[in-house]
């Protein structure tokens, strides 16, 4: 099969290798010796790591638990299992984790549509649902903000990225309001892409109209990213990182950030440097801030590949049919694996 170097790829790979040249080079200039690395992990307490790891579980089961608020607001009843929904948000976990792009979200629907049978237009509003659930994070993460910005000794460079976050964040929250429609019909077939793409938002934000599940499901992801800031707070004293609360939400915040455009599964190396770099302003040396950054990476991936493939497997589904996504636009029946 021959590979055709379209102009849009052509940009892809030049974008995804200047990227990495950079974070090369922030790498070569802010390397720790191995040794020093080695002692970090040698000294590392485990109890607080199972701590770590028992908060980001907590905090998986809580945003699965808002995800399937959202998806009984846009889709008519039968509705599926809580199981079923925490089984689709978790190899949608094992997906973004492993491969490039936000292939997980396609995953998380195509696992969960089956459970709908062969109802028209399933997939489609899935996809919209994915998105609403995403808007949920806004608010959240606009309150860490805030408090970073209160409480934490934010690096120069993270105050412009921190504030561009927050005004994109108000302007979605505000679009998400008036996007919103109740649930008909969800036909994407023969729709071009932006319409098609417009259209999923719609309906998947039917949450919207019911003030209380709206709540509900916000309250959920509240407390999915406080188990998070939990989880970066004990990991820190796992690495004997004594810095305050102030600190974890801060590190919480930039590693969202450098996770924000998946170029590579996971970002690793421009999540470490996006954690350590902070850090510093907390007396905490590069070295350990390096080693700190990849254990807390490791934590996370750890609950979500764990789940995932728990439920890879459960789901009849393969690590090779997570590269291959089905077509929104096609029929709910066709989406087996």
């Amino acid at each position: 099969m021959t590979l055709r170097l379209t102009p849009a790829l052509a940009l892809k790979v030049a974008a995804a290798a200047a990227l990495a040249i950079v974070v090369g080079v922030l790498m070569w200039k802010h390397h720790p010796k191995v040794g020093s690395l080695a002692d970090a992990f040698a000294q590392v307490q485990w109890e607080w790591v199972a701590a770590a790891i028992g908060w980001n579980l907590v905090s998986v089961i809580a945003r699965s638990m808002s995800w399937r608020i959202v998806i009984e607001q846009a889709t008519p009843p039968p509705h599926p299992a809580r199981r079923h929904v925490f089984a689709a948000f978790s190899v949608g976990l094992f997906a973004n984790a492993v491969l490039p792009g936000r292939i997980g979200e396609l995953a998380r629907v195509a696992v969960l549509r089956r459970r709908f049978g062969d109802r028209k237009g399933t997939s489609a509003t899935l996809v919209g649902t994915v998105f609403a659930h995403r808007l949920f994070d806004l608010p959240p993460t606009i309150a860490l903000i805030i408090y970073v910005f209160l409480a934490a000794e934010i690096p120069t460079w993270a105050d412009l990225s921190l504030e561009v976050f927050v005004a994109v964040g108000l302007l979605l929250l505000l679009l998400a309001f008036l996007m919103a429609r109740r649930h008909k019909e969800t036909d994407v077939v023969g729709v071009g892409p932006v319409r098609r793409l417009v259209r999923m938002a719609r309906f998947g934000l039917a949450v919207m109209h019911e003030p209380f599940a709206a709540a509900l499901a916000m309250t959920c992801q509240v407390v999915g990213w406080v188990c998070q800031l939990l989880a970066v707070y004990t990991a820190m004293r796992a690495f004997h990182i004594h810095s305050p609360l102030a600190a974890a939400a801060l590190v919480l915040m930039l590693m969202n950030v450098a996770t924000v455009f998946p170029l590579w599964p996971g970002n690793v190396g421009l999540v470490q440097i996006a954690i350590a770099a902070p850090l510093v302003q907390y007396g905490v040396s590069r070295t350990d801030g390096i080693a700190f950054g990849i254990g807390l990476q490791a934590i996370e991936a750890s609950v979500g590949i764990g789940l995932g493939l728990l439920f890879l497997a459960r789901e009849g589904f393969s690590y090779a049919s997570l590269k291959a996504m089905p077509r929104i636009d096609e029929p709910s029946g066709s989406g087996s694996p």
